[in-house]
């Protein structure tokens, strides 16, 4: 069942990288650019775009916030509510909140969709960094696995 899913849309990747012998962005397409497009979705600040000035998550605002259920609670809205809005390729199945890193100031969100054209269900797990950033920091660990074929 290997079809053409070309459907699902193409995109620049993400972070932006260009192939220096074609001179060409390299396009990424398919669920890697849903994955991706969420990636950029949980990372933008409401505002950051010129063009579309509501798109975004405003998780960083969450960043010196006492990690209590109410914010956890708060911050799956968050999530959900973006997704909703500028995600319609997917349905949210859950949004999970992985706090035992928390003292090493990292809390891991866990997004369980599912692409609606395709019905395929996929996890996505996002770093959020709670202290200052260093270089290591920055390595961004996009776990996409399919779970249901």
């Amino acid at each position: 069942m290997n079809g053409d899913k070309s459907f699902l849309g193409n995109g620049w990747s993400f972070p932006p990288m260009f192939d220096k012998v074609s001179r060409t962005v390299l396009l990424v397409s398919e669920e890697e650019d849903i994955a991706q497009s969420l990636q950029v979705l949980l990372s933008t600040r409401p505002g950051e775009r010129v063009m579309q000035p509501s798109f975004g998550c405003n998780l960083d605002i969450m960043l010196f916030e006492p990690l209590t259920t109410t914010l956890i609670a708060y911050v799956k809205d968050l999530i959900e509510t973006s997704v909703l809005y500028f995600e319609p390729r997917i349905d949210m199945d859950a949004v999970n909140i992985n706090t035992t890193e928390e003292e090493a100031g990292l809390i891991l969100i866990e997004l369980q969709y599912t692409v609606l054209s395709t019905n395929s269900r996929y996890n996505l797990v996002y770093p959020y960094y709670l202290g200052e950033g260093t270089e290591a920091d920055f390595t961004l660990n996009m776990n996409l696995k399919k779970l249901i074929v």
